[in-house]
């Protein structure tokens, strides 16, 4: 174990760090345990060790969780000087996530650092400052990076190889927890978007909160602070909100009282026809009038955006969305994005969030959110940690949904049956829907029949509309492509069930489409080339293995989602992130390749998207008494779907956004 020598690591700290913080009584922690969430769930520990010898000290980290039923294990060592914690070597050998294995390792010789990534190597001679770690993963190392910042004057920017990314740390608030000062920190850089940590007054790390390899939430607590995990959760969103509002300060301008949009032709989604050179009023965020510019005073001293030869739809819905962190907010926004559905996150992070951007004095940057409130059953691949086991555990779960301000309850795949039907009641009977995924083991009719009024993704409809071919032994053969049957008594007995239960679908068609596309991303979603670079490597996943059953499959869903629009069954856009907030015209372009004309699929991501959560009117068309969410564009969507792609401004509840800013606030690429 690392000893209390004045010559060793943590002695030296404190000499460097002495006026951080005023009670510097204890020594850091040479060992510890931190308890390892995925959206708010205990998932799995780290354990740690440092041990001191001669003038290094070295780190083991034994790091393991289980994800859905998968084991995640990530075993790290690092062995750093004594003196000022300066990396001599690293390696990280394991998973980061169930999909992504990680083989790291990294030695310095002769100020060169010689990188070994998964068998590829390479050396690179470290400019300026710089620290060695990985992600999120290993916590252990976040505390090393942190220790080492204050041992080194806590430079306002450094390298963290092997990402080769420049990291920034601020201070944030501070919080107590059980009595304990907790010193809160932003991390930007490490991983794409904002990390919040806190140290205590020794500086050991109290706690993480952050997104894994997945881009899902995780969160990290030294063992004897795990029962504030909420107030950690809580206290990130508002720190990453603040340093958020700093980074995008130059791509809004604040709603002023009174505003007119001129010169657009305004492409309504209420059925009503374009208006060429039109003027939209709003006034303290709400649509006043909208028509044609001689039929429309505009008051004196209403300020005006001059919009000639632009193009106004109503802001887009994103109806399936999953708003991990913060910077998601500039992202829609920047892509017209003005309203979400959220259907499925952690209580305290989308709480807190829903209230923070709802506050009229609050400069944080991001669209109306709505969520349904997440409910899973017990199970061994079940999500999260709101887990109803009975009727009486999900009744109390919508009650604290409703009470929160959850328009829906969201259902998740181990819900039981008989729950499932407490729980679609108790929701009706307070006003709120339910729309979700059907849960194993039941069908797609059978869960509308217990009471779900939406379904998200194609894959529970499928089933109706194709089968699969047989194998030798007579089962199913997944290798084989799907037989479509896109006419038969299933499929009929479906299309009446839905049709009768006025039921809503949203398909998720561009997420499906990155898992089965034969072509390079980039010819099928153009923005995988505008991503954060973070992002971009875990996004631009290689074409399908085996292309032509990946096209048969694709074809399929295509099928089934031309039918079910022929049908008249409501159809809402939403991306389930897929590429953020890009794959919302993708969606939109994927369904005019279905049929849709360009207006239907324009309603899918307006009118529709607001009618299927009941909020037709505060939004989904640009129509007085209506929240102020336009987006203008270069060039006509009614003629090419993909125009939606062409962001000139966006205009969210009366504020105007120009769309590069945005991008660039978050690290995408305009």
């Amino acid at each position: 174990m690392l000893k209390r020598s004045p010559a060793g690591l943590l002695a030296l700290l404190f000499a460097i760090s002495a006026p951080i913080f005023a009670n510097q009584a204890q020594q850091p922690a040479t060992s510890g345990t931190f308890i390892l969430h995925k959206f708010a769930k205990e998932i799995g520990k780290e354990t740690y060790s440092i041990e001191q010898k001669a003038d290094t000290c070295t780190l083991t980290s034994h790091f393991l969780f289980t994800d859905r039923g998968s084991k995640v294990p990530l075993e790290t060592t690092f062995t750093a000087s004594s003196a000022n914690i300066t990396p001599i070597s690293y390696s990280a050998k394991g998973q980061s996530s169930r999909e992504f294995k990680m083989d790291d390792q990294l030695i310095v010789q002769n100020n060169a650092i010689n990188i070994t990534l998964s068998g590829k190597s390479q050396s690179v001679t470290p400019q300026g400052q710089w620290f060695i770690t990985d992600g999120y993963s290993p916590v252990a190392m976040q505390e090393q990076m942190m220790r080492w910042w204050l041992a080194n004057n806590k430079p306002a920017e450094f390298t963290v190889y092997p990402a080769t990314t420049k990291v920034h740390i601020e201070p944030s608030a501070t919080i107590t927890i059980n009595g304990t000062a907790a010193h809160g920190y932003t991390v930007a850089g490490l991983i794409w978007g904002q990390e919040s940590l806190w140290l205590d007054d020794s500086r050991n790390l109290v706690a993480l909160v952050s997104t894994d390899a997945e881009f899902d939430h995780f969160e990290a607590v030294r063992e004897p602070y795990e029962s504030s995990l909420d107030q950690f959760i809580s206290s990130a969103v508002q720190a990453n909100l603040a340093a958020l509002s700093k980074l995008t300060a130059s791509a809004r301008v604040a709603p002023t009282q009174s505003l007119a949009i001129i010169g657009a032709t305004l492409e309504n989604t209420n059925g009503t026809a374009p208006i060429p050179d039109s003027v939209i009023l709003i006034e303290d965020g709400v649509t006043t009038a909208a028509g044609p510019r001689a039929k429309i005073r505009i008051p004196k001293d209403t300020t005006t955006l001059d919009a000639t030869g632009k193009y106004a739809i109503p802001g887009l819905w994103d109806m399936h969305a999953h708003y991990e962190q913060v910077e998601w907010g500039p992202i829609y926004l920047a892509s017209g994005v003005t309203s979400v559905r959220d259907v499925g996150n952690e209580f305290n992070f989308i709480t807190t969030l829903h209230t923070e951007l709802d506050r009229k004095d609050n400069p944080a940057i991001g669209p109306h959110i709505e969520f349904a409130g997440i409910i899973d059953g017990p199970g061994p691949v079940s999500i999260g940690a709101v887990i109803a086991s009975t009727p009486a555990e999900g009744i109390a779960l919508v009650d604290k949904y409703k009470a929160a301000g959850a328009r829906q309850i969201k259902i998740y795949s181990s819900m039981r049956p008989n729950v499932l039907k407490a729980i679609t009641a108790r929701a009706h009977s307070l006003g709120l829907t339910v729309t979700g995924h059907i849960p194993d083991g039941m069908t797609a009719i059978d869960g509308v029949n217990d009471g779900m009024d939406q379904i998200n993704h194609i894959q529970y409809e499928m089933p109706y509309f194709t089968h699969s071919q047989l194998g030798p032994d007579g089962r199913p053969d997944r290798a084989k492509p799907p037989v479509l049957d896109l006419d038969s008594p299933r499929a009929r007995d479906l299309i009446t069930t839905l049709k009768t239960h006025y039921t809503v679908l949203d398909p998720t068609m561009a997420l499906f489409e990155i898992f089965l596309h034969t072509a390079p991303l980039n010819q099928l979603e153009p923005g995988i080339d505008h991503v954060a670079p973070q992002l971009r490597e875990a996004l631009d996943s290689p074409p399908a293995a085996n292309p032509e059953l990946a096209k048969a499959r694709w074809a399929a869903m295509m099928a089934t989602l031309r039918t079910l629009h022929q049908a008249g069954i409501p159809i809402v856009a939403g991306t389930d992130q897929a590429i953020p907030s890009y794959s919302l015209h993708r969606e939109l372009e994927i369904y005019v390749q279905a049929g849709f004309t360009p207006l239907e699929a324009l309603q899918s991501a307006t009118i529709v998207a607001a009618k299927a959560l009941g909020v037709q009117n505060e939004s989904g068309s640009i129509e007085p008494g209506k929240r102020a969410d336009v987006l203008l564009l270069d060039a006509d969507p009614l003629a090419d779907i993909h125009n939606t792609r062409k962001v000139w401004r966006t205009v969210a509840a009366g504020a105007v956004y120009s769309p590069a800013p945005l991008w660039t606030s978050v690290d995408f690429r305009p």
